[in-house]
């Protein structure tokens, strides 16, 4: 694999990992559409990069999010807690109820996290192949765009990620396991199942990236079993290394840039950019630039 393939992948992977456009939907048609627009001759990377790909953006998540979970860890065992920002060192104790909501927390993550999982084991080999028709992949920029969209005239935007009960995280979990379809976006359909649960847009982004991890994890650790069992390919090595570097550096800025925008901002700018990416895809599908 080139060197500047696997820069530009892991440059597109720490991005759309955490933004709402799907990163397997980028990834999937990225050399597809490099090599139709005779930019260069690029093929799939293969499930080898992929798992490069995946422990950056873990790296990334861990290393943004390491004091909330912490936090969230030591309430669930019964621990003192203190409240801490991901950038400072600012802290103070929790209060009783404060720390019970906390310990709730981790339960409730791990509740969300069930849905998808039983949605990979029982999809994997689609998800790997059928899965990943162009026409499916912008079929569904477009419709979880429309979703997006639903949502931000829907919500309330009142409930902060302290707030949230058991039905918020089935059902944003629920959500979560649609996202096995590329195009649909994890980060997207589950920020969009916080907003229709009200959530604020800050607090939706916070409670998706934390039930991320996970599932983050799950996918590396998988696909890394399955390529210790081959071995990595002859030349794979450094644009293994490259890939997990630039995607972790990429996703960290991606994190801390993208929960600083939705205090602010609305998901309109991501809708928009889904819809004619959709559209451009299935364009180039109709005159014939890819084939199936």
């Amino acid at each position: 694999m080139p060197i500047s393939e696997a820069i530009v992948l892991g440059i597109i992977q720490g991005l759309t990992e955490f933004l709402p456009v799907s990163s397997t939907a980028h990834l999937a048609l990225t050399p597809w559409l490099v090599t139709r627009l005779g930019l260069a001759n690029w093929s799939d990377p293969g499930l080898t990069f992929d798992v490069a790909l995946h422990a950056g953006t873990l790296f990334a998540i861990l290393l943004y999010f390491w004091r909330t979970w912490i936090q969230i860890i030591r309430a669930a065992l019964g621990g003192k807690v203190v409240r801490f920002s991901e950038t400072s060192d600012d802290q103070r104790d929790l209060t009783p109820e404060e720390q019970r909501r906390e310990r709730q927390l981790l339960w409730y993550l791990i509740a969300a996290t069930i849905p998808a999982g039983i949605a990979g084991a029982l999809l994997e080999k689609r998800i790997e192949t059928t899965f990943r028709a162009p026409a499916l992949v912008a079929a569904m920029l477009i419709i979880v765009a429309i979703i997006m969209w639903f949502a931000e005239r829907s919500s309330k935007f009142n409930k902060p990620l302290p707030q949230i009960d058991l039905t918020d995280a089935l059902t944003i979990g629920v959500l979560q396991a649609c996202a096995v379809v590329p195009g649909v976006s994890r980060s997207g359909i589950t920020i969009a199942g916080g907003l229709f649960r009200n959530f604020t847009r800050e607090a939706a982004a916070r409670f998706s990236f934390l039930l991320s991890t996970p599932i983050i994890a799950g996918a590396a650790l998988l696909k890394l079993h399955h390529v210790m069992k081959e071995g990595l390919p002859p030349g794979m090595a450094t644009a293994f290394a490259v890939g997990i570097i630039v995607s972790a550096i990429v996703g960290y800025i991606t994190i801390a840039w993208f929960i600083k925008y939705l205090k602010t901002r609305t998901l309109t700018v991501f809708i928009v950019y889904r819809i004619l990416f959709g559209i451009a895809i299935l364009l180039l599908g109709y005159v014939g630039h890819y084939a199936g």
